[in-house]
């Protein structure tokens, strides 16, 4: 055979060879990558390296050559674009959608609902038994935990939103916190700022401590306005606002449920029978309904109210009415009798 024909069929051997290798690593782009489970999940950190990141997810259950995926994610051009994040992969992801799954960070999320007319010690409940979330501040006290939000000295109870969160898997307790906490101001800071003129409360905190009662103390959505209106009108007169309610929460993990007269009687921060105004902090985690009712409150008369039985309340402006509202829902008689012991919703 002549040199320049050989010299042919050397380069087009080559040609052929590389042709073959470049379909190869076609397909390979485009086969799904076998899994060990029916879903494999990574949680990439801040700064890992391409080569990691490739060596860890075969690790965490991708069946296939790290070092495959790392020339892949190097030669992508998209290696540096890799972003940290928590991801989940389920059959038939491929190397490409693998490589821009990441690159988008389109990522795994977990979800925790924290709700209306909860304590701070139920969220924090809530928060440890929600997946996947690690629980950095579940340790901490209340003062070190509000402290670590970046709200020093400042009462836990009342100051988180209630909403659905989502976040991405690994994150810590106190990033759904922080974003709670902050939400919460947030909102507190567009209801003050529509505030009606005439409120006998005047800072934000006292609305913040306002709505929670008016959270716990309301059965439907409907009767919340003239609830509010109810208390804004005995916070007004200087009439204790002798809500139920807020004696529970002064009584802490000893209520067992059953409300008695000697609770009742007994002189804490938080009896609202025994001492006139607010008590010093919120008593649940209230909403935005319940906020924009404390300072909107529904125009009324009324100084008292009692609930019917069935989530609705009926409400009063005088004393002999509410006798007789309390008597028909509450005592199940007909007749009026005095009630020594008035207040805006008795139990």
């Amino acid at each position: 055979m002549k040199p320049w024909r050989l010299l042919l069929l050397l380069i087009l051997l080559v040609l052929l060879a590389a042709g073959g290798t470049a379909a190869a690593v076609r397909w390979w782009l485009d086969r799904p990558l076998p899994l060990a489970t029916p879903t494999v999940e990574l949680s990439i950190e801040p700064g890992a390296s391409p080569r990691e990141v490739a060596a860890a997810w075969v690790i965490a259950g991708v069946l296939t050559d790290a070092r495959w995926l790392y020339h892949w994610f190097r030669f992508s051009g998209d290696a540096r674009r890799i972003r940290a994040g928590s991801y989940e992969l389920e059959p038939g992801v491929t190397p490409r959608t693998l490589l821009a799954k990441m690159v988008q960070g389109d990522e795994a999320f977990e979800r925790v609902r924290l709700v209306e007319g909860w304590t701070f010690r139920q969220f924090r409940a809530a928060l440890a038994a929600a997946p996947h979330l690690r629980p950095a501040g579940a340790a901490l006290s209340e003062a070190d935990l509000m402290a670590a939000i970046g709200q020093p000295g400042v009462p836990a109870e009342g100051r988180f939103f209630p909403d659905t969160y989502l976040y991405s898997r690994g994150v810590s307790d106190l990033t759904v916190l922080r974003r709670a906490a902050r939400m919460q101001s947030q909102r507190l800071a567009e209801v003050w700022a529509q505030r009606a003129a005439d409120l006998p409360i005047q800072t934000p905190e006292q609305a913040l401590v306002l709505a929670s009662i008016v959270e716990k103390e309301t059965g439907r959505a409907a009767d919340r306005g003239l609830v509010a209106g109810v208390f804004n009108n005995r916070l007004r007169l200087g009439m204790p606002l002798q809500t139920d309610p807020t004696v529970i929460y002064g009584l802490g993990e000893a209520f067992d449920g059953n409300l008695r007269k000697r609770d009742l009687l007994a002189d804490t921060p938080y009896n609202t029978y025994t001492r006139r105004g607010l008590p010093p902090t919120p008593i649940a985690m209230p909403g935005l309904a319940s906020l924009r009712a404390a300072v909107q409150p529904a125009p009324t008369d009324a100084l008292y109210f009692v609930a019917r039985g069935d989530g609705s309340s009926v409400f009063s402006k005088d004393l002999a009415a509410h006798n007789r509202a309390v008597n028909q829902f509450q005592r199940g008689l007909a007749a009026s009798a005095p009630n020594p012991n008035p207040s805006p919703a008795p139990r």
